[in-house]
């Protein structure tokens, strides 16, 4: 961690976040105190208090590292590793105390054991002082290195330990396999033979191996810092997916020591990379700077999310014991201060945003312009013939111009959409975002979807809403055409991080329609928060030969404009006032109310009887108007309903129909009711199943049966083979009575047979099974609750 900021009495202050709090240590060294506390460590405790916005002192405490005046402490680093001895994570500082004649170190690594207890853990001395990377990691384990060669010590290690390979440019990690394998990569000194020149070792084995499974070579002596994010064995061989800082400004995701991704960062010196775990919105990385610059980088884009500068030290906890994890930056004070905790930010870019103290004296720092790669790009894109889409896209004029020329030559140059007109309402205290596209864009409505970011103020980050998604189709003529599809049936589709989505689309050929994007999210919070203004995204996937013939679509994402809220629009009006008229207006509102409602499609069956006029029954109650821009659909808006019905009714032939209902579940409970008396007495409802896939609910519903199952038909048929072996060996409890009849010879005989009835129960009671039958029954079992635990990660992301 980095250093903060410290006082006069307060020198090299660290700090660490450990179990949702903030723990920061410093060296106290005052000579007005008392002589036994003199060369000591304190230590200070914060936790955030939400309803206050600042974080509290929760304990405090102090040990002494010398009691000699002349002794010169210092903190080397602090970290949270795991104690395998007490199998818990815990928060570790090193620190350091030179010598009076200066000759030698003596090294001290202290656990807090507990909220107030400091307890010395390894201690060692050094003829040197560490310099460079120090690591903590699990065991605990120290590791540095000092003139090429790399050692360690942890408790297990009964002093300091050198590996006995010299290595250059060493890097220090941890491969998250079973208990863990701690490592270090580096370049052989000198090159070993039969050896790669990228060399690891393992601490625990004790054995070098090939380096480049995790690095190539050419990186090595230009990663600055790196993490490894998972890692495997497959037939003995290491798989590791690696992210790594270079010098060269960039951040490289490595998959088995091949690249797999790079983004370029807008700083260099990186000290950190830290993962952020936000639940449902996704996984962020937090790469720390020497300079006090910190960047977060999405895991699933590899783009740039915020960055930040001014920053003392970067931290990743849950600190409002939420059950995710956020960001929380300390940041540097000018100032005269009482404090290190007075200026801060806790976020996860995805909604949660706490902050104190950051004026316009605190600058965010916004990435700068990649003009390296722009120029780059636009020269590969002057060499290209074969009607590729452009590398890079751009709102110079320049560039328009001349992707119009080429599209004379290659019509199907570019699959971006295009906007027709971009609106929003106000219902139900929810705001309704709409963007509708033009007939000719031609992207597949099962990846479209539309997210809202909160416009960026001076000292905020835009961050994603909150928002579920829905699409429907129109027709490619004016207000006039007096048919919208309904969407009946839906489907679930993958959805940018931070968003819930749900689409609908219409099973009929949809070629030259236009397609309607919708978003709806509380209103509430976005005016608590001060937002008045919204960015539109829309998500959409490329066509595969709109990027490179012969390669797989891929997701992209268009800023459509932006949404802003004004006075007229809290004064919430009914929608749909006048149903009759067709006009954009009226369309808007009617996909407003279609997104915002619930919605029910239910399969009416009689096997008896025809069903009648259902349709005509509808209109004649009291309140249903026709919507004259989608025929299809009644509203109705009676004064005592606390929100409006809409219902689609669908023949599919004399005695089968669907019935759409959009309305509250009383509503739509109260209409069953009342319809009901009118259908005949056979008819029977259900629901529609879903046409295209069913929901996370019924997934989930079944992948749990076909898991219990599975349990119960693999142990059953395990152990009826195994009695079926028993059999097949005489294991039947049966002993011939002797001819001689005598008593001994019958009591020999009953006891063999209890014997025997014993040993059968026992094996009952605790099987024996062929371990080959049983691992296959394990696998399959494994793939089964596999299927299960996805479809309810997928429920619980819908829900």
């Amino acid at each position: 961690m980095e250093k903060l900021s410290s006082d006069d009495s307060n020198r090299n202050v660290h700090g660490l976040s450990h179990g949702g709090k903030i723990i920061l240590f410093a060296c106290k060294r005052d000579p007005a105190v008392n002589v036994s506390e003199r060369g000591g460590l304190t230590f200070r405790s914060f936790y955030f208090e939400r309803e206050g916005n600042a974080f509290l002192n929760a304990t405090e405490g102090a040990t002494a590292i010398s009691r000699k005046l002349s002794a010169h402490v210092d903190i080397v680093t602090c970290k949270c590793a795991v104690d395998v001895q007490k199998r818990v994570k815990t928060a570790f500082v090193l620190v350091t105390k030179k010598s009076e004649k200066g000759g030698s170190f003596k090294y001290s690594l202290l656990a807090l054991r507990s909220s107030h207890l400091l307890e010395p853990c390894i201690e060692f001395k050094l003829p040197y002082q560490m310099k460079g990377k120090v690591c903590i990691l699990q065991g605990p384990t120290v590791l540095w290195s000092h003139d090429n060669s790399v050692s360690y010590t942890s408790p297990l290690a009964e002093g300091v330990r050198k590996i006995p390979i010299q290595m250059s440019k060493c890097l220090f990690g941890e491969l998250p396999i079973q208990k863990g394998q701690l490592f270090a990569l580096g370049l052989s000194e000198p090159l070993l033979a039969n050896h790669s020149p990228t060399l690891g070792y393992l601490f625990e084995g004790g054995h070098a191996f090939d380096g480049s499974l995790i690095l190539p070579h050419p990186y090595i002596s230009i990663t600055q810092c790196m993490r490894v994010l998972t890692a495997d064995r497959v037939d003995d061989v290491l798989r590791c997916a690696v992210i790594a800082a270079t010098s060269s400004k960039q951040l490289v995701l490595f998959e088995n020591g091949t690249v797999k991704d790079t983004c370029e960062v807008p700083f260099g010196q990186v000290e950190d990379i830290q993962m952020v775990h936000t639940g449902r919105n996704g996984c962020l990385f937090v790469v720390s700077f020497k300079q006090g610059h910190v960047c977060a980088v999405w895991k699933e884009t590899f783009q740039i999310a915020s960055c930040w500068s001014d920053v003392d030290s970067a931290h990743v906890d849950d600190f409002l014991g939420c059950g995710t994890e956020q960001i929380l930056l300390i940041f540097r004070n000018k100032g005269i201060s009482s404090g290190p905790l007075e200026k801060f930010l806790i976020t996860d870019l995805c909604g949660i945003s706490y902050s104190c103290g950051q004026g316009s004296e605190v600058p965010k720092a916004s990435p700068p312009p990649q003009e390296n790669s722009l120029l780059t790009l636009r020269a590969l894109e002057s060499r290209l013939q074969e009607g590729l889409v452009a590398l890079w896209d751009s709102d110079e004029d320049s560039n328009d111009e001349t992707l119009d020329d080429k599209s004379h030559e290659s019509p199907a140059l570019s699959s971006k959409p295009k906007i027709d007109k971009l609106w929003h309402r106000i219902t139900e205290e929810q705001l309704v975002v709409g963007l509708i596209l033009t007939a000719d864009s031609g992207i597949p409505a099962s990846g479209v979807s539309l997210s809202l970011l909160t416009e960026p103020g001076q000292n905020s980050t835009p961050a994603v809403i909150q928002t579920r998604s829905q699409v429907f189709w129109l027709p490619a003529c004016g207000p006039s055409t007096p048919t919208l599809s309904s969407p009946s049936s839906g489907f679930t589709f993958s959805e940018p991080a931070a968003k819930r989505s749900r689409q609908h689309i219409a099973s009929d050929d949809f070629s030259g329609c236009r397609l309607a994007v919708t978003a709806v999210t509380k209103l509430a919070p976005l005016l608590t928060s001060g937002c008045v203004k919204c960015r539109a995204m829309l998500h959409y996937v490329e066509k595969a030969e709109a990027v490179f013939p012969g390669s797989s679509p891929t997701t992209a994402v268009l800023h459509c404009g932006e949404v802003s809220l004004d006075i007229h629009d809290l004064c919430q009006k009914p929608l749909l006032q006048n149903p009759q008229i067709k006009t954009d207006e009226v369309r808007e509102d009617l996909l407003s109310l279609l997104t915002v409602l619930d919605n029910w499609v239910l399969r009416i069956d009689s096997p008896d009887y025809s069903l009648g006029d259902i349709d005509g029954w509808i209109k004649r109650r009291e309140g249903f108007k026709k919507i004259n821009v989608s025929p299809e659909y009644l509203l109705l808006d009676s004064p005592g309903s606390s929100a409006p019905m809409l219902l689609r009714w669908h023949q599919i032939n004399p005695f089968q129909g669907d019935l759409s209902i959009h309305s509250s579940q009383l509503q739509m409970l109260q209409f069953l009711d009342s319809m009901l008396s009118y259908l005949p007495d056979s008819c029977f409802l259900q629901p529609v199943k879903r046409a295209r896939s069913q929901s996370t609910a019924q997934k989930l519903a079944s992948a749990l049966e076909k898991e219990v199952l599975s349990l119960r038909e693999g142990l059953s048929s395990l152990l009826c083979v195994k009695d079926e072996e028993e059999r097949n060996k005489g294991h039947t409890g049966h002993c011939e009575i002797p001819d001689s009849g005598s008593a001994e010879d019958l009591i020999r005989c009953c006891r063999e047979v209890w014997q025997q009835n014993v040993e059968k129960s026992r094996l009952r009671l605790n099987p024996v099974v062929d371990a080959g039958r049983y691992r296959e029954m394990i696998q399959s079992i494994s793939q089964v609750k596999m299927e299960s635990d996805l479809a309810a990660l997928r429920q619980l992301y819908q829900s």
